[in-house]
């Protein structure tokens, strides 16, 4: 993309690692920020980049957005890195805390308890840099790769987000998708351009798991074990006509919530 530098964003998780390896040298003229999903979301809102891996709930409340890729963060079952952790029974909660970084599990575990247990209950923010141990709230909810280890105080119950939502719907739950913004104004030829570099990223990303598992399992404090049994059986990256479905049943049940905006669809370049 001769004259102009395209800015990428990426969760800076453990899960998307496999769709951005190698994609520095798929797309040399990129400037590939790493953050946390939050964080991306708000910068593909303002228009401080031009394509984001954002939260999929993102997209629904976003403006002019359009899905590029078919590579994605997806769980058909646990997924072990997004946990709600309970001090109370489930239907007795009355505060949550909210990690920082989520946007997408925040929703989800907000839908499972309105429409599980019809509890609504008073948010507060979980700090990244706090523990479970910083907060009194009735439950919390951990996302990430701080989610993937149990958090060293009990609690009374757990939920894997991932496995209860396939329990209760059937369906694969899409965490994060690729997501342009049209307001970028970037060419058909540019876009065509990133959409077959995120896919032969994710592809060689899946290719290597084990390499990615050896890499990062010292950084992250995992076994090696642990590390590449989360990325081979817990995630899945492709986004297909299961995990779209699985897209519309969250919309849905979001926006019945007033969680996000009414009459948004899903839009899929070169779909």
């Amino acid at each position: 993309m001769p004259g102009k530098t395209l800015r990428i964003g990426a969760v800076s998780y453990l899960n998307s690692k496999p769709l951005v390896e190698g994609l520095g040298e798929l797309l040399p003229d990129t400037r590939i920020q790493l953050d946390f999903p939050s964080r991306l979301a708000d910068q593909l809102a303002s228009g401080g980049m031009e394509v984001a891996l954002i939260p999929s709930i993102e997209f629904f409340r976003g403006h002019d957005y359009e899905i590029i890729s078919n590579a994605c963060v997806a769980a058909h079952g646990p997924v072990l890195s997004v946990k709600l952790y309970t001090r109370v029974p489930w239907g007795e909660i009355r505060t949550l805390a909210l990690d920082e970084g989520s946007r997408t599990s925040a929703t989800l575990a907000r839908i499972l308890l309105a429409e599980r247990h019809g509890v609504i209950p008073q948010l507060e923010p979980l700090p990244l840099n706090h523990r479970t141990e910083d907060t009194t709230a009735d439950a919390i909810l951990l996302i990430g790769d701080r989610a993937i280890l149990p958090p060293p105080e009990p609690f009374l119950a757990t939920w894997d987000l991932g496995e209860e939502w396939l329990e209760w719907t059937g369906l694969p739950f899409v965490f994060a998708m690729w997501v342009a913004n049209d307001q970028a104004a970037l060419g058909a030829e540019d876009l065509n351009q990133v959409e077959l570099a995120l896919c032969r990223s994710r592809d060689l990303g899946v290719a290597r798991l084990t390499e990615i598992a050896s890499r990062e399992a010292p950084r992250l404090g995992l076994s090696y074990e642990t590390t590449v049994g989360y990325l081979q059986k817990n995630l899945q990256f492709h986004l297909g006509n299961a995990e779209k479905c699985g897209l519309k049943q969250f919309y849905q049940l979001a926006s019945g919530l007033g969680l996000a905006p009414k009459g948004v669809s899903l839009r899929f370049r070169n779909a």
